[in-house]
């Protein structure tokens, strides 16, 4: 991915975050960053898919209570996903990696020793800690290994290793939890210790981005000063030291976790129950006075100044919508499946299995497909096959669910799907890379918030419109696939306008004097 500077000579600007040549190690590098990732999405699915089995081992806590055992871990790690990635950037990515990964581990041990409920949603809340801090730094210890022509190609990969995990997700956690679901957690240790030995090997050192880069006028001397009044130049760069911003990320916490309860809890609270509407206007209320703080303060947990750059703040937006679209896509299909059609859950599993392996096979050329057409060409073709995806299902989908309905009528979608999510995915996501270095792990941070909030709206979207039944027919499942195409034609709309030049992005100095 060909990204330009728009750094003047001395203009003491932050370049965006480009390396001066490939790494040598750079695809050791995304093997273990690649690793967060893939633990991060089969632990996701296969917990679902052990949920049964964990239930029939608490037999006297409430469906309610065992539902935290998921929820947990999902509205912890959304929360804390911007967050953390400051964090990264301020006290070390490797670093940051290594303890993040090394925690997982602790949190996946913990959940298979759990004696009751209440200790493994404790242990699920770690994970969901650990999970945060890892996911965002895994993509940006990797970006900056690669030159930026080879970025798509680099997370191309990792979109691989998620549909690599998405794919075996069904399969690793029904065979597992047929023995015994604490298997599930346990076979997560011994991969967080290879990939903590290889990263202390492999993983480049970073600096904690502790001061942020300013430009400095130039000192004159007496004689000079008598002179004419010439254009300012920007001279030698000095550093500002960073300052902490608590309440921000305080705000940042309340809002994103709140919303995403809210999301989350609807289904099962009622979505005009006191709770849930409760938890929506604090997490509104608190979005709304975490964006007049960041307008305020002189180093606010998330930078207004992100946003400056085009392609980053047009990525952002595409996947919250893409995923919406992702995850009421995901749902319908598993409820047709096991509902309208009667498939087993294990062969509900299979059936969708065709949707991530598509997108492994899509995936690892995806870079090259990306040099051949370019970034915004390849992002709307991604997006318009993934909006192709709902569509056909519209068309050919039916109530039978035997082999050649499902051949004809449902799989071509899946396939559309997986082929949207290949190209699209790895054209988004390498937006991280436009941000100065110092930001890397913020933006990747701010990118996963979006994939998360996303995938909880689009889920409590589709309760929505399929009339909140637990089991919605054919009628109410056409009308779910009507609004995963309308926000996949967003994502496509976002795709056509991506472009990968970069406005200014201000330091704390510029952000003092537009302030003044």
């Amino acid at each position: 991915m060909t990204i330009p500077s728009t750094k003047a000579q001395g203009s003491g600007v932050p370049e965006p975050a480009t390396s001066p040549g490939p790494d040598p190690r750079r695809w050791l590098i995304l093997a273990v960053a690649s690793a967060a990732q893939f633990l991060a999405v089969l632990d996701l699915i296969a917990v679902n898919i052990a949920f049964p089995a964990i239930g029939a081992d608490f037999r006297s806590a409430s469906t309610a209570a065992l539902s935290w055992v998921l929820n947990a871990y999902t509205i912890v790690l959304a929360a804390l996903l911007v967050p953390a990635g400051r964090l990264a950037d301020e006290t070390g990515r490797r670093r940051s990696f290594l303890l993040g990964m090394a925690l997982f581990g602790v949190a996946s041990l913990g959940c298979g020793a759990v004696p009751g409920l209440g200790w493994l949603i404790a242990a699920r809340v770690v994970q969901g800690v650990a999970a945060a801090v890892v996911v965002p730094t895994s993509l940006s210890l990797a970006l900056p290994a690669f030159a930026p022509h080879e970025r798509a190609t680099a997370v191309g990969v990792w979109t691989a290793v998620s549909a690599v995990a998405a794919s075996s997700g069904p399969v690793v956690g029904g065979l597992l939890a047929a023995s015994d679901w604490r298997w599930i957690f346990l076979i997560n240790v011994p991969v967080v210790l290879v990939a903590v030995a290889a990263g202390l090997w492999i993983l480049p050192r970073t600096e904690p981005v502790r001061a942020e880069p300013v430009p400095t006028e130039p000192v004159r001397s007496e004689s000079a000063r008598t002179e004419p009044v010439r254009p300012v130049r920007t001279g030698p760069v000095r550093s500002r030291a960073r300052r902490l911003d608590p309440l921000g990320t305080l705000l940042v916490l309340l809002a994103t976790g709140s919303l995403t309860t809210a999301c989350v809890e609807a289904p099962d609270w009622g979505y005009a129950a006191p709770a849930t509407l409760a938890f929506l206007a604090t997490g509104l209320a608190a979005a709304a006075l975490c964006a007049a703080h960041m307008r305020r303060h002189p180093d606010p947990v998330v930078d207004p100044e992100l946003f400056r750059t085009r392609g980053f703040t047009t990525a952002t937006l595409g996947l919250l919508s893409y995923f919406l679209a992702y995850s009421a896509m995901l749902l319908s299909a598993t409820w047709l499946f096991t509902g309208v059609w009667g498939y087993s859950t294990r062969r509900a599993g299979v059936a969708i299995a065709a949707w991530p392996l598509t997108v492994l096979v899509v995936s690892m050329p995806s870079g090259r497909i990306v040099r051949v057409l370019g970034e915004r060409r390849s992002a709307v073709l991604g997006a318009a096959a993934f909006t192709a995806a709902p569509v056909w299902w519209l068309v050919a989908a039916g109530p039978s669910g035997d082999g050649a309905h499902y051949t004809a009528g449902f799989l071509p979608g899946l396939v559309l799907a997986g082929i949207g999510a290949g190209l699209y995915q790895p054209v988004m996501f390498a937006a991280a890379g436009l941000l100065p270095a110092h930001r890397l792990s913020l933006g990747s941070g701010v990118l996963m918030m979006s994939r998360q909030g996303g995938t909880a709206l689009g889920v409590a979207a589709l309760v929505v419109v399929t009339g909140g039944a637990h089991q919605p027919d054919l009628g109410a499942l056409r009308a779910g696939w009507v609004f995963a195409a309308l926000t996949a034609a967003v994502a496509a709309l976002a795709g056509a306008v991506f472009r990968t030049g970069q406005h200014r992005v201000g330091t704390g100095q510029d952000r003092a004097a537009r302030r003044h």
